[in-house]
């Protein structure tokens, strides 16, 4: 029996060690476009087309369920990691850490898409983009935006997949950041808007507390809604021994 970890995440790498440790047959899979981790168990690079697809790779390493462990935005991978669990007759099961709440001091406004979360930031002077990479569709509003005098700066783990306004600042970041930098980052560039995705954890939460700090508005796209899967958990250890559980007793 044979666990599919679908990984990318820190969470997904606690997972993994804690669940190999207890003798739970697994395979990782990455994309690996920031870093690749070092595990003992078995990863998978780049997807699963390399394989003739996801159906294909269960069914060649007669995996027994599937683990979806990857970022909470990860809408597409989700997708096909439960319609393909359904396909196969197996559980899929998914951990997601808690979203980020709202707290005193802290000014939010909530986006259910970028079409309407671009209108919200027509009009702001500096604007810091923290939501991963930016979407094809956005480039052509924030070229008009940029024309217009609107400083932007965007930060992401590796290089744009989309070519950026003229005037757009980039920088690569990868966290865990601290919250004294973060706040020297929104200063330094007198940033009026923060645009972020609720990713939830503690490696990129600094930003949302610096912005706080700074009464600095954040404009924050809503997490995906998701198809349903057999299991859901957002406590480590709890999902940790229901999986462990589930192949111990399985038959």
């Amino acid at each position: 029996m044979t666990l599919l970890l679908l990984g990318g995440t820190s969470e997904a790498k606690q997972l993994a060690n804690s669940l190999y440790k207890l003798n739970i047959r697994l395979i990782y899979s990455i994309a690996g476009l920031v870093r690749i981790p070092k595990l003992d168990c078995e990863v998978v690079i780049g997807g699963f087309s390399q394989f003739g697809g996801l159906d294909s790779f269960i069914k060649k390493n007669s995996i027994s369920a599937i683990l979806d462990v990857t970022h909470p935005y990860a809408k597409n991978m989700s997708h096909q990691a439960a319609l393909t669990a359904n396909n196969m007759k197996i559980p899929c099961w998914r951990f997601h850490r808690k979203p980020w709440q709202l707290e005193a001091g802290d000014d939010w406004h909530m986006f259910k898409n970028w079409q309407t979360l671009l209108l919200a930031i027509k009009d702001k002077n500096s604007v810091f983009f923290s939501a991963g990479q930016l979407p094809d569709n956005t480039t052509d509003v924030l070229n008009q935006y940029a024309k217009d005098g609107q400083k932007q700066l965007l930060r992401t783990a590796v290089n744009s997949t989309v070519s950026l306004p003229g005037n757009m600042k980039w920088i690569k970041g990868i966290g865990p950041f601290d919250q004294q930098s973060e706040m020297d980052l929104l200063i330094k560039n007198e940033v009026d808007c923060l645009v972020s995705k609720n990713s939830g954890g503690a490696s990129t939460q600094q930003k949302i507390i610096a912005a706080r700090e700074l009464g600095v508005p954040v404009c924050m796209l809503q997490r995906p809604v998701l198809d349903s899967c057999d299991k859901e958990f957002n406590e480590l250890k709890a999902c940790e021994e229901f999986v462990s559980h589930w192949f111990n007793n399985k038959d």
